[in-house]
């Protein structure tokens, strides 16, 4: 089992910066890759960022991607999610997930940590 906690979310008026992190604690030595998602009221959930747990492969979505930047310490165990630039429409909960061995979903979630971009 994996267990995450994030945390850094906030209220920022647009054009401003947050940073949230999520701290993985468990069997992380399973972990393959760990990712950032969100969602919106009203809305799908929506994948943001990606990053492989060893490497650096990553992977943003259109609508960030210039904007956001997803990094990881391995040491620390931690997964960050730098958000730059930000937007109105970035306003929604995000979650990290994790991806554990061989799987090809996402099934270790935290609670989510809300952002609140404001015009």
């Amino acid at each position: 089992q994996v267990q995450l906690v994030e945390s850094g979310g906030g209220l920022v008026q647009a054009g401003g910066s947050l940073r949230l992190s999520c701290a993985a604690s468990g069997r992380t030595f399973s972990i393959n890759s760990m990712g950032w998602f969100r969602q919106a009221p009203g809305k799908e959930r929506e994948l943001v960022a990606t990053i492989r747990w060893s490497g650096v492969t990553t992977y943003y979505a259109d609508s960030v991607k210039g904007r956001f930047t997803i990094s990881r310490d391995n040491a620390k165990n931690t997964v960050y999610l730098q958000m730059n630039s930000l937007k109105p429409e970035d306003t929604a909960v995000y979650h990290c997930a994790a991806r554990l061995g061989s799987s090809l979903t996402y099934n270790y979630w935290g609670q989510g940590t809300q952002v609140t971009v404001s015009s």
